[in-house]
This record gives C-alpha cells, sequence and structure tokens, in this order.
C-alpha cells in the first residue's frame, strides 16, 4: 500500500520521529518537504534523497507571528500540496511541589511549541487546503500522554492533551465545512529519540534508550497512515484506546449528534 498523498510538508522533520517518517514518505515514491531549524540535518536528508524529491525549509515554528507568511510561501511555491503534518515538540520535566525550581519562560516556550503553534499554523493552512479539489490531510503527532499523563513531564502531558481535544473538535468542524481535509491523529508511546536526550532533560539518565525503537514506532505509524486510518495509537496507547479512549470517544460523537 501506498500513501494517498502526493507531497507533504513534514514540520519537525531534523530528527526522531518526523526525519523517520519523511524518510518513508520518500521511498514511498511522494515528494517531501521538510521544515526544521537546522539547516545543517535538512542539508543531509536532503543530500541523501535528492532535491527532486525533497525540498527546505528553514523555519522556527515558535515564532508565531511569522507563521502566515510561513504558509503564504510554502502554498506559493507548493500549489499541490496536499499534505500538512505538524510534528514539532519539546519535553521538559516540572516539580510543582519544588515552585522555587520552575521556569515559566520554559514551561510557556513547551506550550508554544507543542500547541499553539500548531493553532497558528492550522488556521493559517486551512484556507489553502479547503481549496484543493481532491482530499487532503493535516497529520498531528501527540502522544499517549495525551491520554495518560506522566508526572515527571505535566505540561508536556497537558499541551499533548490540549492538542488532542482541539484534533477531536477540528475533525468534526472539519467534515462540515468546505473542502475534503481528513484529520489524523498519531498517538506515540515513549520513542527512542533525542526528545529525551539529556542536553534537553538532564534529570533523565540513558534518555535515548527509553521507549519503543524507533524503527519499530516508524513501521507501526506509517502502516496506520497507509491504511488512511485517522487515529493511529502505537505501541501500549492501543490499550488505553481499547481501556477507555474508544468509549470516551464514543460518548463525544454522541454527545456530538444531539447538539
Amino acid at each position: 500500500m501506498s500513501l494517498k498523498y502526493n507531497k507533504v510538508l513534514v514540520i519537525g522533520a531534523t530528527s526522531g520521529i518526523g526525519q523517520a517518517l519523511a524518510e518513508k514518505i520518500v521511498q514511498d515514491g511522494k515528494h517531501a518537504i521538510i521544515v526544521g531549524r537546522r539547516q545543517e540535518k535538512l542539508d543531509e536528508f536532503q543530500k541523501k534523497h535528492g532535491s527532486d524529491k525533497v525540498d527546505t525549509i528553514v523555519f522556527d515554528i515558535t515564532k508565531l507571528d511569522e507563521i502566515p507568511k510561513f504558509v503564504k510561501d510554502v502554498t506559493s511555491k507548493h500549489p499541490d500540496l496536499d499534505s500538512v503534518f505538524l510534528n514539532s515538540g519539546v519535553q521538559r520535566g516540572f516539580d510543582f511541589s519544588k515552585p522555587e525550581t520552575i521556569d515559566l519562560d520554559v514551561l510557556e516556550m513547551e506550550f508554544r511549541t507543542n500547541y499553539l503553534s500548531y493553532m497558528h499554523l492550522t488556521t493559517a493552512f486551512i484556507p489553502f487546503l479547503q481549496k484543493q479539489e481532491k482530499e487532503t490531510s493535516l497529520i498531528y503527532t501527540t502522544s499517549g500522554l495525551a491520554l495518560l499523563p506522566l508526572p515527571r513531564c505535566p505540561n508536556y502531558c497537558a499541551s499533548k492533551a490540549a492538542l488532542h481535544h482541539m484534533i477531536l473538535v477540528l475533525r468534526h468542524q472539519l467534515s462540515s465545512g468546505p473542502g475534503n481535509i481528513k484529520v489524523i491523529e498519531i498517538f506515540p508511546p515513549a520513542v527512542q529519540t533525542e526528545l529525551h536526550d539529556a542536553k534537553h532533560q538532564p534529570d533523565i539518565k540513558d534518555g535515548g534508550n527509553i521507549g519503543m525503537p524507533l524503527d519499530e514506532f516508524t513501521r507501526d505509524a506509517w502502516a496506520g497512515l497507509v491504511e488512511g486510518k485517522e487515529q493511529i495509537p502505537v505501541g501500549f496507547v492501543t490499550k488505553a484506546f481499547e481501556n477507555f479512549e474508544n468509549k470516551r470517544q464514543e460518548m463525544f460523537n454522541g454527545f456530538m449528534t444531539k447538539m
């Protein structure tokens, strides 16, 4: 099976999940536009796969006021763009029993990266996607921690939970609006990426070895994408869906039918 979309913008593609799924997109014969803050990582990816298959853009999504221009530039250069994959994310630890250790600037940066930037990007891309005649998609990476929080990183969990709830509503709203925009959510478990590296989270030991190997996660997430699933829980997150999330969403959908 092959991915339905032919040109995918991957935001957060310089490492980890974003880079791995961008690789799968290119290997599937599709065109990837990869976005990140590190020019050297983008260049390495393009050199490996070729400029005929990969475009690169250096951009920092936390600069919210620059997002409208970024989206206008991307869609002007790539009018055949049919999928936007929002994957960037950061995770930091906070212990509110020790309030003197809480850096509120870091907390705000984490929430801006993981949630507010996604909302700005979503709002900016929707008008373009609504005008397309064929099916397009918005793909989001959230987390199993959106469903079941971990005390060590409460703000990360909150940001992913906020995004998950917004995605549920966004899917409902866009289903009755113009265009044909599919809203897809990937729920990773902990995955062995630089998200847990000591340079970001020094309180974690051997962070790069925490969780599911990246290649295993990528295999399972990709399978869900090419199958056309709207929700793709991976690893332990499938149990969360079986045990409570499916029922919760049944209640949400039932509530929507009564409104």
